[in-house]
């Protein structure tokens, strides 16, 4: 992590540690600076003791198993973004501007030829494997993402969600899902599928009304920091409405960074903002109160 303190790309300072630990639902170390040990010493400083490392393609999910089996305050998930499923099918021109139906936005494998549905089922098949490990505590994050990618992906990402369903419920590991700008079609694959019994809604972006159709069918919510942000009233609503044995807190680092560091790098390290300030939301709830029920409810839902 950078040791300057000073200007906008800057680490944010530490904050005061969490009298209780809970566990950042939601990262990705391998997109951050530094190296994992120094992550995970400066997060369990201030009382962040659990990571959950989550895979968006193939490399990041061995990745993530790898760094799971060697450290055990790491838990991994495995998956195929949204973005990545279409990709794959439909090739990739290695841009951060990608063509319509591509996946849009960053590639970390750069410029790939298309593969058609057979690279996909390839693709899929080594995720199955993958979610198979002891120390892969969740299938994702998967689901539907209509912001970056056209309507020619569409069909992709829904195929790969749908698999993602059945690998998740057929290894008995909780499905993180990823829903942007898809709340209804997310809603409907999950009911026509069958959820898994642990779902987890990363990243929560939906408003009041959602989060009481996900408290109905047992979904777990995963608030980040961008419920510090002064345009996100829909979420501060759905953090003060969900019920508290399914609330999840994460970072989803290095995006979303709490105010007010909002736009320089996150880290697990800054959960305890977010917890606060979803505290804050629920009435003034006693901190320690929202994070043993934050902890406990992370280890329901990943199962360890």
């Amino acid at each position: 992590m950078p040791s300057n303190d000073s200007g906008k790309h800057a680490a944010p300072p530490l904050p005061d540690p969490l009298r209780v630990p809970v566990a950042d639902s939601h990262t990705h170390l391998d997109m951050q600076s530094g190296t994992v040990e120094e992550a995970l010493a400066k997060a369990a400083s201030v009382g962040v003791t659990t990571v959950v490392q989550v895979g968006c393609d193939l490399d990041g999910s061995r990745w993530a198993a790898e760094t799971a089996a060697a450290y055990d305050a790491v838990h991994a998930t495995v998956a195929l973004h949204p973005n990545e499923a279409p990709r794959i099918v439909h090739g990739d021109p290695g841009r951060t501007s990608q063509l319509p139906g591509a996946g849009g936005g960053w590639s970390r494998q750069g410029a790939r030829e298309p593969g058609g549905q057979a690279a996909l089922d390839d693709a899929l098949a080594e995720i199955d494997r993958l979610a198979a490990l002891p120390q892969v505590k969740g299938v994702g994050e998967t689901g539907l993402d209509y912001f970056r990618t056209g309507p020619e992906g569409k069909d992709a990402q829904e195929r790969s969600f749908r698999a993602h369903i059945e690998i998740a419920k057929r290894h008995g590991k909780a499905l993180v899902i990823h829903d942007r700008d898809a709340h209804a079609d997310v809603l409907r694959v999950l009911k026509e599928e069958g959820a898994p019994e642990r779902t987890v809604f990363h990243c929560y972006s939906g408003d009041a009304e959602m989060a009481e159709i996900c408290a109905s069918a047992g979904y777990f919510m995963s608030f980040a920091g961008n419920v510090t942000f002064k345009n996100a009233q829909n979420l501060r609503d759905a953090v003060a409405v969900a019920p508290p044995e399914l609330l999840l807190v994460e970072t989803d680092a290095p995006f979303l960074t709490p105010v007010p560091y909002r736009g320089r790098p996150n880290a697990p390290y800054l959960v305890p903002i977010t917890v606060r300030a979803m505290a804050e939301v629920r009435g003034g709830v006693d901190e320690d109160t929202l994070a043993t029920a934050l902890a406990e409810n992370t280890a329901r839902a990943f199962g360890y």
